[in-house]
């Protein structure tokens, strides 16, 4: 019995019900798998059942806003995919009349569409016999075939690629791959791998050499940049100021509050003298400045150590650099934020009652 056969017939047996496994419609494939990119399967399912649900077809989502759109994908992070996602649908829309493209090739063509996904619409919902490779089926295979090549690197990626492929079943691409992505999943963890249960532990060097914790071996990343940041919170009269980020950063499309970057932290009575303050809010007398909420931020490349400060004063604050609109208290839940400020209004409600 073939590799691909012994995995298969486990994964027939123990597969997990999972909503995208029940279509081969290529528009709910394709959400499942840009929903599912850096995300794990309990935190995805809502926003898949969420989107799935009120954009019922590429069309739909295509004709949405995108700020109604950032705002269903607040909470899971990396947001240029909820960009992507949504130019992604425009023009399928405007060049291919609504129709996903069938081959892995020609899906290869449009923008937030790269190997793994191609592989995985064409493979799921055309049956096409392309190999999918994620970071699930790397430590498989690589623990399989005692592959020391980084995962990580142009060469390990190309390896893996081929001996993917190489191990296909041409004839069920769609449940080969399902299979080998759900035994990474479920069997052949990160970390504490579950040998006893996995179908081709007889077969898997790296458990015979007892060697499963070598595998798969990356390159290691540079350490996370640390950032400082100061955030303004100004309430007057039940309301406050927030602009829409416009730059191509983490967090581009979504709202936040007056803020500027420092090379470290500073605290409530220093603040008010730095250059970057002044050009915001100017020389005011009795603006009373207390910082009320701090977050340590972690994201895949940075550290951000965020401030967040009240500003108060018996004078209307002068007015902010264009792009920053007031808005009301209540309604500040209604815009498309990231987990950080996410995190601040969340403090808020609690202590203020919105």
């Amino acid at each position: 019995m073939t590799l691909s056969k012994h995995i298969i017939n486990w994964y027939i047996k123990h597969k997990r019900d999972l909503p995208w496994r029940h279509t081969n419609n290529p528009y709910f494939i394709w959400l499942s798998e840009i929903i599912l990119q850096q995300t794990r399967v309990e935190q995805g399912m809502p926003y898949y059942l969420k989107f799935t649900n009120k954009y019922k077809t590429v069309k739909q989502l295509a004709l949405a806003k995108d700020d109604d759109v950032m705002k269903m994908w607040q909470g899971l992070g990396y947001y240029n995919r909820a960009a992507n996602m949504l130019n992604t649908a425009r023009i399928i829309m405007k060049e291919h009349k609504g129709v996903f493209p069938k081959t892995y090739e020609n899906l290869l063509k449009l923008k937030g569409i790269g190997p793994y996904t191609a592989a995985a619409i064409s493979s799921f919902a055309f049956n096409e016999a392309q190999a999918v490779v994620d970071g699930n089926v790397y430590r498989v295979l690589s623990r399989i075939f005692c592959i020391d090549e980084p995962i990580n690197s142009s060469v390990g990626k190309k390896i893996f690629a081929q001996l993917a492929q190489e191990i296909l079943d041409d004839k069920l691409p769609a449940l080969h791959n399902q299979a080998l992505m759900e035994l990474g999943a479920m069997v052949c963890k990160p970390r504490s791998p579950i040998c006893g249960e996995c179908p081709v532990r007889l077969e898997c060097m790296a458990f015979a050499k007892k060697t499963i914790s070598n595998y798969p071996v990356k390159i290691k990343k540079n350490k996370p940049q640390d950032r400082f940041v100061n955030y303004f919170f100004i309430e007057q009269k039940n309301k406050t100021f927030i602009a829409q980020r416009t730059e191509n950063a983490i967090w581009k499309g979504l709202y936040e509050l007056p803020n500027f970057e420092s090379e470290k932290t500073i605290e409530s009575e220093k603040i008010i003298n730095q250059k970057k303050f002044i050009s915001l809010f100017g020389n005011m007398e009795e603006l009373n400045v207390e910082k009320i909420f701090f977050e340590k931020h972690q994201l895949t490349h940075q550290t951000i150590y965020a401030n967040f400060f009240k500003l108060t004063s018996p004078q209307k604050i002068k007015p902010l650099p264009d792009g920053f609109i007031q808005v009301r208290l209540i309604e500040l839940k209604k815009y498309a934020v990231s987990r950080l400020f996410d995190k601040f209004l969340n403090y808020l409600n609690l202590h203020s009652n919105l």
